[in-house]
C-alpha cells in the first residue's frame, strides 16, 4: 500500500472531474472455488484499490463530491475470524491508512445510498464485471440486474480514465517491478523450450516464478508452439524442433500493477533460415514502433508504421508483393497481423478495459476503425506523457484465414498466396515490450529481456 496521501490526492483529483453527487466503488468479494470456505485467491477491484488502497474483500468506498467527504464501509473481524486468521485491524484503522476518516459497518451502506437517492443526488458507479457486483448494485440502487451496466456513469468513467491513464513515478516503479519478474519468467521459458518437453511444464514453472517473486500472473499464460492462435491457452503439445514457441506472460506486484511481455523462440535454441527471416521482420517492426513513440503522436499512426515495416519485410521474403502504400491502404497486412499493435497497461494488464475500450483507447478526436484487424486496435488516440502501453507486432500464418482470403480473392495484388501456402506449418511470432511515454519520447520499462536473434540463442544455449 502506498502512503495515505497518494489515495487522498487521487480522490481529490477525481473531484475535479466529477462535479456533483457521490461515487460508489464496490470492492470485490471472495469467490468460492468449489465450496464456500475454499476460495480463489482474492483479487481486489482495481478501481477501488486505486482510490482507497485496501486489499480486503467485502469493502465499499464512497466519494462524496458535494460535501467533500470520503467513506469506507466494511465489517470488523470477529473472534471466529481471529481464530483462523490471527488478530486483524479494525475497519476504522484500515480506512485511516487510505486517508479516509469516516468508517462504518457494511450494512450502513444501504442506508447511506437510500438517503442519497431520497435527496435526489446522482449516484455514480463504474460498469461491473462480476455477477455478484451486479446483484449488489441492483439491491443497493433498486434497479433490475439488466439495467445496471447501461446505467454506469459516463462522467465517472471519463474521470477515472483521465486520472488512471497518466502513471505516477510510484506506479511506473511498480510496473517495472512486474517487468523484472517477467524477465525471470521469460528467460526461464526460453531455456526450457527444448524438444520433447510438454508446454504445460514450462507454463507451470514460469507461473510459479511470478507467485514466488511478486503475485499471481497478470493474465492466464499464453504459451504454445501453435502461435498462429493468438491467445492460445492450451499447453498440451510436446515441443518439436522446427517449431516456434510463443510465450506471452506477465506478473502482478503486490500492489496489483502488471507486466505484459511476449517472446518467441525456436524450439531447440537455434533459428533456421526461414524462422530467422520472419523473426527479424517482427523484431524490426517492434523496434521501429518503439522508436517512433512520443507525446502528441496518435498510436494508430505507430500501428500503421509497424504494419508498413511488416509489409516491406514480407515483400523481401517473397510473401507479399506490389506497392507498399497501396498494400497498407488496403490493409493487406491484416492477413499476417490481424490484431492491433498494443494497449494501455497499469493495474490491469488491459488497463481499464472493463470501462470500455473506446473510452480508454479512443476519444472525440480518434474514432475506432471497423475494418478487419484494425478494429482490434485497442489504443488509437494521441499519446501523452505518462502513458504506459504495450508494443506487440506479430506475424502469423493462420491456415483458415489464408484459405478464406484466397477463396474470396482478397489482397490478390499484394499477397503471394502460392508461397504463403508453404508456411501453413510455421505457426506465429509475436514480440512485445512495455513502454512508458516520456516528455521527449519513450522508455522501455524494466530489465531488458533478450529479443535479438543472437541474444535469444545465447540464453537458450544454457538449457534447463
Amino acid at each position: 500500500m502506498f502512503n495515505k496521501e497518494v489515495y487522498t490526492k487521487r480522490r481529490n483529483k477525481l473531484r475535479k472531474e466529477v462535479k456533483s453527487g457521490i461515487a460508489l466503488f464496490l470492492g470485490n468479494v471472495d469467490a468460492a472455488f468449489n465450496y464456500p470456505a475454499n476460495v480463489y485467491s482474492f483479487r481486489q477491484d482495481s478501481h477501488f484499490l486505486y482510490f482507497f488502497g485496501l486489499q480486503n474483500p467485502g469493502f465499499a468506498g464512497i466519494i462524496d463530491f458535494d460535501n467533500n467527504k470520503d467513506y469506507i464501509f466494511g465489517n470488523d473481524f470477529d473472534i471466529d475470524d481471529v481464530i483462523w486468521m490471527g488478530v486483524q485491524p479494525k475497519v476504522a484503522d484500515l480506512a485511516a491508512k487510505g486517508g479516509v476518516e469516516n468508517a462504518a459497518p457494511y450494512n450502513e451502506l444501504a442506508k447511506f445510498i437510500a438517503k442519497a437517492k431520497k435527496e435526489g443526488r446522482q449516484i455514480h458507479y463504474l460498469p461491473p464485471y462480476r455477477g455478484e457486483t451486479v446483484i449488489e448494485l441492483s439491491a443497493l440502487l433498486g434497479l433490475y440486474n439488466a439495467d445496471i451496466k447501461p446505467g454506469a456513469s459516463v462522467e465517472l468513467i471519463k474521470g477515472v480514465v483521465a486520472l488512471k491513464e497518466i502513471k505516477s513515478d510510484k506506479e511506473v516503479a511498480e510496473i517495472e517491478k512486474a517487468v523484472d519478474i517477467a524477465y525471470e519468467m521469460h528467460t526461464t521459458s526460453m531455456r526450457m523450450a527444448m524438444p520433447g518437453r510438454v508446454e504445460q511444464e514450462i507454463a507451470g514453472t514460469i507461473e510459479g516464478i511470478s507467485l514466488a517473486l511478486g503475485g499471481p500472473v497478470s493474465f492466464p499464460i499464453i504459451l504454445s508452439q501453435d502461435g498462429q492462435t493468438l491467445h492460445n491457452h492450451h499447453h498440451d503439445k510436446v515441443l518439436k524442433v522446427g517449431r516456434m514457441m510463443v510465450t506471452d506472460a506477465g506478473a502482478e506486484t503486490q500492489e496489483n500493477y502488471t507486466s505484459d511481455i511476449t517472446r518467441t523462440v525456436p524450439v531447440g535454441g537455434k533459428f533456421n533460415d526461414r524462422q530467422a527471416e520472419i523473426y527479424q521482420i517482427v523484431l524490426d517492426a517492434n523496434m521501429a514502433a518503439i522508436e517512433a513513440i512520443k507525446p502528441g503522436l496518435k498510436y494508430r499512426e505507430v500501428h500503421f508504421l509497424a504494419a508498413r515495416t511488416i509489409i516491406e519485410g514480407l515483400k523481401k521474403a517473397g510473401l507479399m508483393k506490389g506497392d507498399t502504400d497501396a498494400a497498407l491502404k488496403a490493409e493487406a497486412h491484416t492477413l499476417f497481423m490481424p490484431h492491433g499493435l498494443g494497449h494501455m497497461m497499469g493495474m490491469d494488464v488491459h488497463d481499464m478495459e472493463g470501462l470500455g475500450e473506446n473510452y480508454v483507447g479512443y476519444d472525440e478526436n480518434t474514432t475506432r476503425a471497423t475494418t478487419f484487424g484494425t478494429a482490434y486496435l485497442r489504443l488509437g488516440k494521441e499519446l501523452k506523457t505518462g502513458f504506459v502501453l504495450t508494443v506487440e507486432p506479430g506475424i502469423y500464418f493462420i491456415p483458415d484465414l489464408i484459405d478464406q482470403f484466397r477463396n474470396e480473392g482478397k489482397f490478390m495484388d499484394f499477397v503471394n498466396y502460392d508461397k504463403v501456402e508453404t508456411y501453413k506449418d510455421f505457426g506465429g511470432i509475436r514480440i512485445e515490450d512495455d513502454i512508458l511515454v516520456t516528455d521527449d519520447g519513450y522508455r522501455v520499462l524494466g530489465k531488458p529481456i533478450p529479443k535479438t536473434i543472437a541474444e535469444v540463442e545465447a540464453v537458450m544455449s544454457n538449457p534447463l
